[in-house]
């Protein structure tokens, strides 16, 4: 089996705490992969319309806090399927599966993702795709890393020849008409656009140079939190749609390079209601 390595910047010493991250990164994906051929016998509920748990989303995160919490007792944890667990300043956000109805499926696009924020600013970000075994990973100001390659978000000076990724917003289907405005917008624009279904993996993508942005309305922190440090390190920006820094609020986000992430928001804007530019 291949293992995914993290190499930082020559002289750039490696985080304890991201190695924390990454091996309970690594501890729930075994978990994860175990079930990926028997899929007929994992239990699922539902959480809302449209929006899944699995057993194995609640294994996995049970793996990553156990992990987690051996190396750092007093840390406050806040997870997707468990909710939070306080402690001290430093606050683990944790999606143990983002795109599950990727995974309840079979279709190879779901990760883990693992972020750390102390005080209010990200630190550390992981993010893993236990299918492909690419670990991309942070330390704030050292840099973003594929495995063992520094990331970069694309050098495109604009929306022409862009190829972007989404998400539909099943969550929030009232807010559908505005969504398919800003998709017909951007579509006109760009080369092409993407709709993967994992939007943690859709934002390291975006750090990795392989998509030029993304946009989404209504995503949680745990789907976000370690993509938007993967793109800061990697170059890139990260808003919400009025191009502040309201996105943990309002779950609103657009990322890219600089260049394309101008283009998005300006093109965006007039096709959004006052709600949404919160």
């Amino acid at each position: 089996m291949i293992r995914a390595r993290l190499i930082p910047a020559k002289g750039t010493p490696m985080q304890p705490m991201l190695n924390t991250a990454i091996r309970a990164a690594r501890s729930a994906a075994r978990v994860m992969m175990m079930y990926i051929d028997r899929l007929d016998s994992v239990t699922i509920d539902s959480k809302g319309r449209n929006d899944f748990v699995s057993e194995v989303d609640r294994l996995a995160e049970q793996e990553i806090i156990k992990t987690l919490l051996k190396a750092y007792p007093d840390h406050t944890i806040f997870a997707e399927e468990s909710g939070e667990q306080p402690g001290n300043d430093y606050h683990w956000i944790i999606d143990p599966l983002d795109g599950t109805t990727n995974f309840l499926h079979a279709f190879p696009h779901f990760c883990i993702s693992i972020a750390l924020k102390h005080k209010g600013v990200l630190q550390q970000a992981v993010v893993y795709d236990p299918v492909r075994e690419e670990l991309f990973a942070a330390s704030k100001g050292a840099g973003a890393f594929l495995n063992d390659k520094r990331m970069r978000v694309t050098s495109l000076a604009g929306l022409n020849g862009a190829l972007l990724g989404t998400g539909f917003p099943f969550k929030v289907q009232q807010h559908i008409d505005d969504y398919l405005a800003t998709f017909k917008a951007l579509f006109m624009q760009a080369s092409d656009i993407r709709r993967p279904g994992s939007a943690a993996l859709d934002l390291a993508y975006v750090a990795a140079g392989r998509l030029d942005g993304f946009w989404e309305l209504n995503l949680s922190p745990w789907d976000i939190a370690a993509g938007i440090l993967l793109i800061q390190e990697a170059g890139g920006m990260v808003s919400d749609f009025n191009g502040g820094k309201n996105y943990f609020a309002s779950g609103n986000v657009v990322a890219a390079n600089p260049k394309v992430h101008t283009d998005m928001l300006k093109t965006m804007k007039p096709h959004l209601p006052p709600q949404l530019l919160r």
